[in-house]
């Protein structure tokens, strides 16, 4: 068997599963899982802890060389650490997914983690999802994915998600903002959400977690098998 260690893109909407998802498949090939929205969250979180306004691009880009954001891979995810802080659950929260679209709009903040992912991933053996990951992080990657479902698949299963939470909200609440992160991922100036033309399109709509798993193992032993 061909034992070389590739880079893997995937991109999606929000609640594709592409981060829970990609976290077990990088944990069943033995390579480095890159949480690149949970960094995208950790610079969201920093801006509402210091009171910034998400609105004052200047402001919130000013404050980017003070965070000293780096991620701690474990056997099952990624921990986030701002200043030394891990605050890993504490970009979960709705605040973070109401504003953490608008951050990651800002040019000095997507060039910031960019640079990040980029060396991190710069040894193979790695998967990286996001927004934006085979158009500019790994515009050579030797797969690009983009996972993606309906709306209301993904809504549902966010909904299902934050049961019991501190962070549950209505079946509805949940698709408006879905819809909403759509919108301005695909529409936003730098780096928008988009499907490049190498990626292979996985629809999961009807799909459930482990037929999700099983068919982008299945795709990237395929890759490798032809590298």
């Amino acid at each position: 068997m061909n034992t070389k260690k590739i880079a893997i893109a995937i991109d999606g909407p929000a609640g594709a599963g592409k981060s829970s998802i990609s976290k077990v498949v990088a944990n069943e090939l033995g390579y480095l899982y890159i949480d690149t929205g949970a960094m995208y969250r950790g610079v969201t979180w920093a801006v509402l802890d210091s009171k910034i306004d998400v609105n004052d691009q200047e402001a919130v880009e000013a404050l980017l060389p003070s965070l000293n954001l780096t991620l701690e891979p474990t056997a099952t995810a990624c921990k986030v650490f701002v200043k030394g802080k891990d605050v890993t659950s504490l970009i979960r929260q709705q605040q973070i997914n109401e504003n953490v679209s608008k951050i990651a709009s800002y040019k000095g903040v997507r060039q910031y983690l960019v640079e990040r992912q980029q060396a991190m991933a710069a040894v193979g053996g790695v998967i990286l999802d996001g927004r934006d990951i085979g158009s500019v992080v790994l515009p050579d990657a030797e797969l690009k994915i983009y996972l993606t479902a309906s709306v209301d698949a993904r809504a549902k299963r966010r909904w299902l998600e934050v049961q019991g939470t501190p962070n549950e909200q209505t079946l509805d609440e949940i698709k408006k903002n879905v819809e909403s992160r759509d919108e301005m991922d695909k529409n936003r100036e730098e780096s928008p959400l988009v499907c490049v033309d190498d990626a292979v399109v996985v629809d999961s709509s009807d799909m459930d977690f482990d037929e999700t798993v099983a068919y982008m193992l299945k795709l990237i032993q395929e890759t490798i098998n032809h590298e």
